[in-house]
């Protein structure tokens, strides 16, 4: 178990080495105006089917949603342009340097946090996935005390059971 559990470390070492020397530069304001316009559009196509309109209805209640899409879509075109007018005239543009190492980590905390949610919601039991976020932590930051997991398994345990059965809260 050591020499699978030291095989593993050394393994993630070198995957994060190579990932902490990529870094990856974008323009901020150009990417957040693609971003802001696409979405713009996808909300645009959407509201029709989401908002009813009545046949007697003065004003449409599609009508301010439809107006604030207008409005993104609008706002980010602007955005765009400036910055093309800036990258042609060869003034500098915000940007943000990224790091993959550090991007990757928060989506590995942001899976596990997703999973986290989907195992609640299929199991409707709290403390499964409280169990597995837990579990999964410890594994994320290389915990290798065994009784570490036990602990906090064990806290997870006592603490749903304390809300579900002390308390008679249920979630």
């Amino acid at each position: 178990m050591k020499d699978w559990m030291n095989n593993l470390d050394a393994k993630l070492d070198s995957m994060g080495e190579k990932l902490s020397k990529k870094n990856i530069t974008i323009p901020t304001d150009l990417v957040a105006a693609a971003v802001f316009f696409v979405l713009g559009i996808v909300l645009l196509l959407c509201v029709p089917s989401q908002v009813t309109v009545g046949k007697d209805e003065v004003v449409s209640g599609a009508a301010f949603p439809s107006y604030l899409c207008y409005i993104m879509i609008g706002g980010s075109l602007i955005i765009a342009v400036q910055n093309i007018l800036k990258i042609m005239r060869k003034e500098p543009i915000e940007t943000k340097t990224i790091n993959a190492l550090v991007e990757v980590k928060a989506l590995i905390i942001f899976c596990i946090l997703v999973m986290f949610w989907v195992i609640c919601n299929v199991t409707d039991l709290f403390v499964l996935g409280a169990i597995f976020c837990a579990v999964s932590f410890l594994f994320f930051f290389r915990c290798k005390k065994k009784s570490y997991y036990v602990i906090t398994i064990a806290f997870a345990i006592g603490i749903w059971a304390a809300f579900r059965f002390g308390l008679n809260v249920r979630f």
